[in-house]
This record gives C-alpha cells, structure tokens and sequence, in this order.
C-alpha cells in the first residue's frame, strides 16, 4: 500500500518522524534490556528493522523538504530530517547498545553467520568503532558533538541552495540567440517586458549555450557560481574544520582518510595515483581543444563563461549538431517510452503507470516495476521531472523504502526520480536537449539499483553500496544515449513524427568526445577541490584551493566567486566526489560486454541485473564486478573512449 502523500502535511510531517523515533527507542530498550544470552533475534534483528523504518519515515517525512510545494512543508521536513539523521548517528554512540552487540559478537551464533547477516555484524561493528568506542570517554563525546553539529550544516546548506533565487531580468533583444520556445517559458521578469533568466538548470544552461552576448554569459556565469554564498561559506569553513578535528581524534591524518575506510578506493593515495595517471594526457589533448575554442572565438581570451557557447558554436559548425533541432526529436513522452522499452527488453522488465496514487504535486507520476516473464511485482518508482520553487533543484533519485524481508513477508522498494526538464506548455511538449536525455538515462539508472536490489536486509537493498561505485550502474546507462541503433528506436520528431535521421544520428555520436579532455578536466577539478578541502594540512584555505583547482580545468579563475558554496555534493560525496569519475572506469568496463555481445542483449543484460544489480550492497562492488565481467576489471575501456587506449 503506497503513501498517501496528498495528505502531507507539517504537522504530519512531524507526527511521522515522531512516531519512528519513539519505535525505534523502544525497540532499542528492548535490545539492551533483554535477558539471558545474546542471539540474532534479541539484538541484531531489531536493529535491521530500525533500518528499514527510518528510511520510510525518512521517505514520508523528509524527503518532502526536496520536492513539496508548500513551504510550510518544506521547512517541517527539513527540520524533521535534522532530527532523524541526529537519532540515527547518536544511537552509535549508546554505550548500553555497542556492549550488547559485542556480547553478541563474542557468541557462537555469531561465529557461524553467513552472507549479509555476517557482513551485517562486521558494518554495526565498525559503525560503532566509528563512532569512537576505541576512544576514551571524553573524546567520544566529542565525536558525538561534532557529529551532530555536522548534521546541523549538512541540512542547512542543502536547504540554503534549494531555497536560493536570483537570476537575471533580460529583454528580448538581450536574449539574442534563444529561440522563441525558450523565451516563452520563462517567467516574467520586474520590469515590463523583460524575462526572468534564472539559476535554475532549464533557464541557465542553454542560456550559457546559445546567448550572444557574452558580457550577460559572464554575468549570469558570475550569479550561478556565487549561489547562497554568504549563507554557506561559513557552514562551510565550520564542516572542514570539525572534520578535520574528528579526523584527529581517531588519530588518522585527515578527513578523507576516515570517510574512505567504507569507499572502494581505501585511501586518499590510491584517487591521488588515479589522478596523477589520468591528468597529464588530458592536459595534454586539452592544449588542441583550447585552441579549437581560441579559432572559434577569434582570440586568445576565452574564459569559463565562453566554453559551453563556443562549444554548442563548434557542434554545430563541424557536426551540423544544433541542440534545439536535437531536442525536437526527443519529447519527454517518447524518451520515457523508449527508456522503459530498452530496458525491459535488456532486463526483462515490464512497466506499468498507476493513475490512481495520490502524490506531493499534480505534475509526478507513478510507475510499477513488473518482471516481464512471471508479472511479478518488484517495485514502484515516483517520477517528479519540472521545476517549481522550492524545489530540489538538480536531478537524483531517493530512496522512500527498501526492499527488505519484513515480519509480515518481502517489502518492495519504492523510489522517486526527481529531475527539472523544461516543463511541457499548451503550445510544446517538454524537448529534451540531449545532455538531458544522458541525465534522464543516468537517474534511471539508480532507480532501476534500487528497485532490483532485493536482499533480505535493508542496509544492504537496492544502490546502498559503496559510495564509490554507487554511480557506476548509472554510468553504465549513459553509454545506450550514445548508441545510434538505440536512439533511432524512440527518437521521433515532436511534430512529424519521423524517426531521428541516422546520419544526425551518427554525427551526434562522432560530437560526443568533442573537447573530452577539457570535461573530464573539470570534473577532475571537482574532484580534487573536494580532496583538498578534507585532505592533510594544518590551515586550509578554501579560496585559494577553489581558485588552484579550478584552474585544472583549463580556463583562468572567475573572480569573485566561490562556487563551492553551491556544492551540494560537499555533503554526502565529501571525500567522495572522485567517485564519479572513478565508477565511469568501472561502468564502462562492465558496458564493454555489451559491446562485445550485442547493445541490447538480453543475455548479458540478465547476467548484470542478477550479478550487479540484485545484489545490492550485500558483497563487496570488487567481488560483483568479477562476477559479471569474468575477470579483473580494468581501465583499458574508459581511456579508450578518452582515446587514451589502445
């Protein structure tokens, strides 16, 4: 039975946390009191259903601080989320809790676990270790003052970029350069007949493709890299400063270093060394890149807020590429069809809309999950794709429950996909450039983790893997909006109804690597901005390490800015961003068979969905990778796109 969120209200916001903290209290009492020997069922069980009911209430409750449009809610959710993560990360801290799972631990039970209940004991072991149950008294308690402040930041600095509005009021003669449907969707600006361009993706991205005048890029450049800047810096300062004090009461060197123990990679050295191969020969292809952009613009004075014109200039020039043509073979509707088409064919998946669920806003969707050879049920999925105020203002998916085996039988997951494509109108359906198509494919792809990860444990289900390869069966999905055979099947012109032509086709795949090395610059300068504000030093300087990393993407520093204000991936991916990069290795390793065995074979389709993606986080990504791919992953496929490799 699904959620009621027509209902949703603050105070119901509020009631929902209230009544899964006040369980889960009880069902801790309950553990810590409990006589006689330690088994499964008295300790460690109860502590597996708390799991899977702080989701829930997390998915009622919280997420609606991300998508409601009622302010009121939005706020009533953003504190409740505060005090749902405060509960979760001070129940590590209960001593009472942490000497009844070691007493446990030291049992003959627990010696002989298996699979996800062994793995289960050894993560609450180390989540209590984490905690600082190693430490002494006093400095645990400092562990736990630090990490609920850290809470404190994290909400407020997400809620800071959700809420922040600013932008620009143009004329028409200003927006030389847009076509007539995108002005038509924008909002009135304060003066008569001007526009409102705002920071949000739909309005700000094509706006930096395709405006003329590059002295309104640089400025709107300006605006979106200061977003809720004098909100977040000194959040911002705080959080390095308390991660790195944490950090170095456990006696470790830094931040990244305690935040990697649960991350593939292990160790700051090793995303080091991934860099320090991988940079070089970028730089190096990048030097022709700039002197592509330096041709099309005439000069030698090419700055951040000329790359993506200059970009979109070339694509059309060289491959006869204009986003919008593009855009008009792929309508919402179509891509939505063609999407759950593909991968029900590869992974034997059917779907099925339910138009009788009642959801947070009249523009959301809601979608079953069937296994296409029995009709069995396997999850639901929200699907919440245009912008509004308020609202989360990028594209992910969210986990609202988890698959788990409950008292009662086998609870499905349920997920939402929340994304802000350019809303259809009276006069337009909603075109999607092609980048957004990609962004489509690539949340889908954590919907479809989540929603095929079936383990019996909720820690475990869906993409609750590690936060380094948890991108990677999203990566995987982008590789199918590349492919000219796949696209042809459901791009159609919103107006003729024709079929995408092959040889656009053909050139947009030929346009994909156009300036490779200079993207993947960029995101390498994400990522280690995020490596140096948590990696070793006595003082840190923000500003001068975003201005040193920025300028390893290729394009001099934009001054005055601080972008890293608006990073929301600060909070969740710290020490973490490099993950991005670091699972495109491994999804298009694990893509390299369906290269090898056809784009949309069923057969190896089947084998990724049972070896990956059922799984879960249940095994280690290491092991599931060398099921499917039958050998050690490798590097040899990512450097070949890059053409790096042989």
């Amino acid at each position: 039975m699904l959620y009621d969120y027509s209902t949703t209200s603050a105070a119901s916001v509020r009631a929902v946390v209230d009544d899964a903290i006040s369980a889960a209290d009880a069902a801790v009492d309950r553990i810590v009191s409990a006589a006689g020997d330690r088994t499964w069922a008295s300790t460690m069980a109860p502590l597996t259903e708390i799991d899977a009911a702080l989701t829930e209430a997390s998915g009622k409750g919280p997420f609606m601080a991300r998508v409601h449009p009622d302010k009121e809610v939005r706020d009533a959710a953003t504190e409740a989320e505060e005090r749902l993560i405060k509960w979760a990360s001070d129940l590590t801290f209960r001593r009472d809790l942490y000497e009844a799972v070691e007493g446990f631990a030291a049992t003959p039970e627990a010696a002989g676990l298996e699979g996800e209940e062994a793995r289960y004991l050894e993560f609450v072991r180390r989540d209590f270790r984490r905690a600082g149950h190693g430490l002494t008294a006093d400095q645990r308690a400092e562990v736990q003052r630090i990490r609920t402040r850290l809470v404190e930041l994290g909400v407020a600095f997400g809620r800071n970029i959700d809420e922040y509005q600013d932008g620009l009021d143009l004329t028409r003669e200003q927006l030389d350069g847009m076509d007539d449907g995108y002005v038509s969707r924008l909002s009135p600006g304060e003066e008569e007949g001007t526009y409102r361009v705002s920071l949000d993706y739909p309005d700000y991205y094509p706006f930096m493709d395709e405006a003329t005048d590059r002295d309104l890029r640089r400025q709107m450049q300006y605006k979106f890299y200061n977003k809720a800047v004098e909100q977040n810096l000194p959040l911002l300062e705080e959080t390095i400063a308390l991660r790195a004090e944490m950090a170095s009461l456990f006696g470790l060197p830094s931040w990244a270093h305690y935040g990697m123990e649960e991350k593939m990679a292990k160790d700051p050295g090793t995303v080091e060394a991934f860099y320090a191969d991988l940079i070089p020969p970028l730089q190096e292809m990048a030097k022709a890149e700039l002197d592509d952009l330096r041709a099309e613009m005439g000069s030698d004075d090419v700055q951040g807020w000329d790359y993506r014109y200059l970009h979109t200039a070339i694509r059309k020039a060289r491959y006869g590429i204009d986003p919008n043509r593009v855009a008009a073979y792929f309508p919402l509707h179509r891509v939505l069809e063609g999407m759950f088409a593909i991968t029900g064919e590869v992974f034997g998946l059917s779907y099925e809309q339910v138009d009788d669920v009642p959801t947070w806003h009249p523009d959301v969707t809601v979608h079953r999950i069937l296994d296409a050879a029995t009709g069995r049920h396997l999850a639901t999925f929200y699907a919440d794709l245009f912008p509004r105020e308020g609202k989360f203002g990028h594209a992910a998916a969210f986990d609202l429950v988890s698959a788990h085996e409950g008292p009662d039988g086998y609870v499905l997951p349920v997920t939402a996909i929340a994304a802000n494509f350019t809303k259809p109108t009276a006069d337009s359906p909603s075109l999607l450039k092609h980048d957004e198509v990609t962004t489509l494919f690539h949340e889908f792809g954590h919907v479809l983790h989540n929603s095929l990860g079936h383990t019996r444990l909720a820690r475990f289900s869906g993409f609750n893997t590690e936060w380094d390869f948890v991108e990677a069966p999203s990566q995987i999905m982008e590789h199918w909006t590349w492919t000219p055979s796949v696209l042809q099947r459901f791009a159609r012109h919103h107006e003729t109804g024709e079929p995408i032509p092959a040889e656009l086709v053909e050139r947009l795949a030929e346009a994909r690597d156009l300036h490779i090395a200079l993207f993947m610059l960029r995101q390498i300068s994400f990522g280690q901005l995020d490596m140096a504000f948590h990696g070793p030093a006595e003082r840190k300087d923000l500003h001068e390490i975003t201005r040193t990393t920025s300028e390893v993407a290729g394009f001099p520093f934009h001054e005055g800015t601080f972008y890293p204000a608006s990073f929301g991936h600060l909070f969740g991916y710290d020490a973490g961003y490099y993950g991005y990069l670091w699972a495109k290795v491994f999804g298009d390793d694990m893509f390299s068979r369906f290269e090898e065995e056809g784009y949309l074979d069923p057969g190896v389709g089947m084998a990724y969905r049972e070896s990956v993606l059922g799984p879960g986080g249940s095994r280690d990504a290491a092991d599931l990778l060398r099921g499917f791919l039958g050998r050690e992953p490798n590097q040899e496929a990512f450097l070949r796109q890059l053409g790096l490799g042989s």
